[in-house]
């Protein structure tokens, strides 16, 4: 048994952040992936502090091996192996496992648990589960039948030192259970990842968390009932050091993953911090963030924002049926400020990403297909990504769902929102796939491409070329490897022997040659696409008419623009939206007149 070696002043803690796996049932890694694992760089953070202040004891050495699954291949034996040779005792920590990721963490747990290592599990799935469960569901109590402790909840506020302490003890608890009590973030030890890990990502990009919680109540959303909807903040010291720790090691790009910055109190002297930062020691900052539909009404936020660095933009828009969006209780995304918003994120510099939902009730494949030409011709949308409606394990969805017995797949693999796990009220289980796989031909046609660059080579600010990068991964991603661009990468990586636990392992005479057949015609199918998308960039940087280009989507408003556009009268909960505008606009004596219809 391994935690029973003579050398006892060495604690091993191994954090591992798992991937899920493809239909095939092969983990999905990549050479680089997309984007960075922000509670890996919390717990390593958090680590790290527990290292400094000796949270073992004096003698005690605990020793860090950090892993992100998605662009690092996990080897079990490997860690066993290491563990022995070098002694002590030690914790494997499966660290931020999503409902989609919690059946290869446990896949991960059993050669673990099979040498004798003690094995933990926490993150959103478990999280969200007891927070909204009245029971646990069969899965998490199978991980735990194994021999699998569940941590649910944060890991500060001395939360990880206990943990430490009882698995150093041999005392592991089969739960800890923190969801009673959300910890403060302020003066904790930041998300902090050492280089080696980050430069897998991407563009070498480091995350980090400057805030928790969001104040909203969409029904499809797990985060305000595992981070809860009172926000806690990060302080601006805090973001200093983030930023200090990291540029220290040649990292300048970073994405900040609060679901919702522009709901942090604090915005602007954290943006007031980033803006001085960049004036007077890193000119090369650069972010990323995730707002709401509404953040351009928060005065000078997009104008700060702009200048403390802010090039991407994430943003929920969800989708442009107001009927869909009360239906989720997604109350609070207006569609008349949607052309607003964007507008000025444009003129900004800002690439934009917005988030939309396939599957509300009142969607039909014909409804969808509709609104997405109406998006591409009004909304100046640089990069749209699609999702199923999805009841994740967390969210009022599913807790409803499930108190009613309704069906939902059992395979938690599949919850990665790309994959339909429940039924439709009006489309078929084909017709609501076919309008997924749909919605994004029709978004990423070589012509609407030709536009989005358009649009970005008109701006003085905008950046035609890294625009196009950007589409071309997302592009990619669904057109050949059958992954969301989210969870996607550069060069896909397969091992035979990682496939998924009660799958044969394929024979190496047919696994390999395929395997490698199927990259070739991968590479060439890419080199293809980006040849002909190059060619539009080229023709776009070249045309004489570049910076005077413009369609209507990026024409300045207009007084009649509500009654006119498609986007506001394509529904009744359009027209709804529209008369509600004119009213405000009427109250606070604006120059629109209510028109008879709209005001009955």
């Amino acid at each position: 048994m391994v935690q029973n070696s003579p050398k006892s002043g060495l604690f091993h803690l191994v954090m591992i952040k798992p991937t899920h796996y493809d239909d095939d049932g092969y983990p999905i890694q990549w050479v680089r992936s997309a984007i960075p694992s922000n509670t890996l760089a919390c717990l390593n953070g958090l680590a790290e502090d527990a290292q400094r202040r000796g949270v073992l004891g004096d003698g005690v050495e605990i020793r860090l091996h950090t892993y992100d699954e998605t662009n690092r291949r996990v080897h079990p034996g490997r860690i066993i192996r290491m563990i022995r040779k070098a002694g002590g005792k030690a914790l494997i920590s499966l660290v931020g496992v999503q409902s989609n990721q919690f059946p290869r963490a446990v896949d991960l747990a059993r050669p673990f648990l099979a040498a004798g290592l003690p094995v933990g599990i926490g993150g959103f799935h478990v999280s969200g589960c007891l927070s909204m469960l009245p029971e646990l569901p069969a899965d998490i109590r199978e991980a735990q039948a194994l021999g699998v402790s569940i941590f649910a909840g944060e890991a500060e506020e001395g939360r990880l030192d206990e943990v430490l302490r009882d698995a150093w003890n041999g005392k592991l608890k089969p739960l800890y259970n923190y969801m009673d009590k959300l910890p403060s973030l302020q003066g904790e030890a930041p998300p902090f990842l050492p280089r080696q890990h980050v430069r897998r990502t991407a563009g070498s990009l480091s995350s980090v968390d400057l805030g928790r919680g969001c104040p909203y109540q969409c029904s499809f959303c797990t985060i305000i009932n595992v981070q809860g909807r009172k926000s806690r903040f990060r302080s601006p010291d805090d973001l200093e050091k983030i930023i200090r720790d990291n540029h220290a090691q040649n990292i300048k790009r970073f994405f900040i993953t609060d679901d919702n910055f522009a709901r942090n109190k604090d915005w602007e002297i954290l943006f007031d911090r980033l803006i001085a930062l960049r004036k007077s020691e890193f000119p090369g900052l650069g972010f990323t963030i995730q707002v709401d539909t509404l953040c351009h009404k928060i005065p000078n936020f997009i104008e700060k924002a702009a200048q403390a660095g802010v090039r991407r933009v994430f943003i929920g828009l969800e989708n442009i049926n107001p009927d869909n969006l009360i239906t989720a209780k997604k109350r609070q995304n207006k569609i008349t400020e949607y052309r607003e918003m964007l507008q000025k994120w444009r003129n900004h510099g800002a690439i934009t990403y917005a988030g939309y939902i396939l599957g509300f009730p009142a969607d039909t494949k014909e409804s969808i297909l509709r609104d997405i030409e109406i998006i591409k011709r009004e909304l100046p949308i640089d990069i749209l990504e699609f999702f199923f409606l999805t009841p994740l394990p967390g969210s009022e969805d599913h807790q409803k769902l499930s108190a009613k017995g309704v069906w939902m797949d059992p395979d938690m693999n599949k919850y990665d929102l790309n994959h339909r796990v429940s039924h439709h009220p009006k489309m078929s289980d084909q017709e609501w796939e076919e309008a997924y796989r749909a919605a994004w031909l029709t978004f990423y046609t070589p012509d609407h491409i030709r536009t989005i660059l358009r649009r970005s080579a008109a701006c003085p600010i905008g950046r035609p070329k890294t625009t196009l990068s950007t589409i071309l991964w997302f592009y990619l991603m669904v057109l050949f490897e059958g992954v969301h661009p989210l969870e996607g990468g550069a060069v896909r990586l397969k091992f035979r022997r990682d496939r998924r636990h009660g799958l044969p392992r394929e024979n190496p005479l047919l696994f390999y040659p395929r395997f490698a057949g199927e990259t070739v015609i991968k590479l060439w199918r890419y080199y293809k696409v980006y040849r002909t998308c190059k060619k539009i960039l080229d023709e776009t940087l070249t045309a004489p008419d570049r910076m005077t280009y413009t369609d209507l989507a990026i024409s300045p408003p207009k007084d009649d623009e509500f009654d006119a556009l498609d986007m506001y009268h394509a529904t009744r909960g359009g027209e709804d939206a529209v008369a509600r505008k004119h009213r405000d606009d009427a109250i606070r004596g604006h120059t629109h007149a209510i028109p008879a219809a709209a005001a009955e």
